[in-house]
């Protein structure tokens, strides 16, 4: 009864009324009779009775109430009227013992004639959705998911490669290896070390696998910077074993040119046969090595016959042997032929390095049309000037006495952002201080020092002679400050001229 009024508020049962308050918590029931045929359950409280409005949510619901459930159709819509109070709690409490097919044929059976007949296959559908779950397909109800696949950014970071599986690692380290210049180098290094009984088989053999044609060229080249020509003809020697990495010009070259630089050849041989014999680049490399040791005279004839046997040189060694050649005032006369023959050739090639060089021994033998040529040449060419070469063609133009001349270079080499250096500065203050320009000669001098170049002597003593033409002598003094602090000691010519300044100004 009590689970009764807990759900419903008012509930009326033909011949009783039934009258529930939620607001009270504490409640007797005291039957009362108001007729014979009607029984009345009164509720009697400790507390005073308020008749309260419903709240509006319940006055004025949003929606209509829900159908009621299954088990209080069969009592409200099929019950007897003439049932007590206990079977409507147990209907409503209890659920059937049989089963659902027995409760709805229970309910179709008490149905008059004219009514909805179910069928036997209607009715276990409907009874099948009270059971719960319907059955599924024979098998593991609780079967795991699979996995998913690994993506490849999860397993390997981006920017680690992975060295592929199917590559040979002796292959892979042997194309890194072969033509690095450390590893060349260390080879050597290890060549050096060695005693002087050990022959340097005991070396290459070691990493004979890994080297390829020309990879000992400068491994040979590296012994003979290090003084050691014998092991040089050494490595050579191995080498020609080696039917994988010889015949090789670039080796015999290299070895050829260790030979001459050091004094190693044999001699007497015929320049004649040996020109006829060897490629251009082993004769090359023999013209290189005379000149590197001082031999100009083989060089020289080594030239000559080449030209005879019409196998030109390439044209630095032309650039080499006039640059050595300009060095000795007696010799100026194979220097003009030389460039004269130089100058011939169509396929004139020169580096940067060897044209600065013709140009400096251009500018000693006093050809200055030379030096513009070459310079003109060398930017039709499609390069670009360096420092080096703009300093040289000032120079030239400076020692031409073509002052303007030189200063449109000073503009050019501004206007395309060309870092002074050290000579560079000191050729642009004389250039200056022949222009008699004092502000510009200032002005550059202070550049020099920003820059962090230190002034050397002769730039130190053509700021006093301008200062002194100017009579400035308090810059005179600054000058000397300065110069006494780097180390160096006036000259007494120019010591002199400036005590008579200081005597004039007094």
């Amino acid at each position: 009864m009590a689970r009764l009024f807990s759900s419903l508020s008012v509930y009326t049962v033909s011949g009783i009324g039934l009258s529930w308050d939620e607001w009270y918590t504490r409640a007797q029931f005291v039957p009362g009779l108001s007729n014979k045929n009607d029984m009345k359950f009164g509720v009697q409280c400790n507390g005073r009775v308020y008749h309260r409005k419903l709240p509006k949510n319940i006055r004025y619901p949003r929606r209509a109430e829900l159908p009621p459930e299954p088990q209080m159709s069969r009592f409200l819509n099929g019950g007897n009227g003439g049932n007590e109070l206990s079977e409507m709690g147990t209907v409503l409490d209890e659920e059937p013992e049989g089963s659902d097919d027995g409760f709805l044929a229970d309910g179709i059976e008490g149905k008059e004639e004219g009514d909805i007949v179910w069928d036997t296959d209607e009715i276990e559908v409907i009874s099948s959705l009270f059971r719960g779950r319907i059955p599924q397909k024979p098998g593991n109800l609780y079967r795991e998911r699979p996995h998913p696949l690994p993506l490849p950014y999860k397993l390997r970071p981006m920017g680690l490669p992975i060295r592929k599986r199917h590559v040979r690692v002796g292959s892979s380290l042997s194309k890194q290896v072969y033509k690095n210049p450390d590893f060349l180098i260390s080879i050597a290094r290890e060549i050096r070390n060695l005693p002087s009984e050990d022959d340097v088989s005991s070396v290459l053999n070691k990493w004979a696998r890994f080297l390829r044609k020309a990879s000992l060229s400068l491994t040979i080249r590296e012994l003979g910077h290090m003084g050691l020509p014998e092991r040089a003809l050494q490595t050579f020697f191995w080498t020609q074993k080696q039917p994988h990495l010889f015949p090789d010009d670039r080796v015999l070259a290299s070895t050829v040119e260790v030979l001459a630089r050091n004094h190693k050849l044999k001699f007497p041989f015929s320049l004649e046969k040996f020109t006829g014999l060897a490629s251009r680049s082993v004769i090359e490399a023999l013209a290189r090595g005379f000149i590197r040791r001082g031999s100009l005279s083989l060089a020289w004839k080594l030239l000559l016959v080449s030209k005879d046997s019409k196998r030109m040189l390439g044209p630095s060694i032309y650039a080499k042997l006039i640059l050595e050649l300009g060095k000795n005032p007696d010799k100026h006369s194979l220097v003009l032929a030389l460039l004269e023959e130089l100058g011939e050739r169509e396929d004139l090639k020169l580096s940067h390095q060897d044209c600065t060089a013709v140009m400096k021994v251009c500018i000693r033998l006093g050809k200055f049309e030379i030096v513009e040529s070459l310079f003109n040449w060398y930017k039709q060419a499609g390069n670009s000037p360096s420092v080096v070469m703009y300093t040289t063609l000032i120079h030239s133009r400076y020692t031409e006495k073509k002052y303007r001349e030189a200063l449109a270079v000073v503009w050019e080499m501004e206007a395309s952002d060309c870092l002074f250096d050290l000579p560079a500065y000191r050729v642009v203050i004389k250039l200056f201080i022949a222009l008699n320009d004092l502000s510009r000669t200032g002005r550059y001098f202070s550049k020099l020092k920003e820059a962090g170049f230190s002034p050397t002597y002769d730039i130190y003593r053509d700021m006093l002679k301008v200062y002194m033409v100017f009579r400035r002598l308090a810059m005179c003094r600054e000058v000397c400050r300065e110069l006494e602090m780097a180390g160096f000691k006036l000259d007494k010519e120019t010591s002199s001229k400036l005590l008579q300044l200081e005597k004039e100004n007094r």
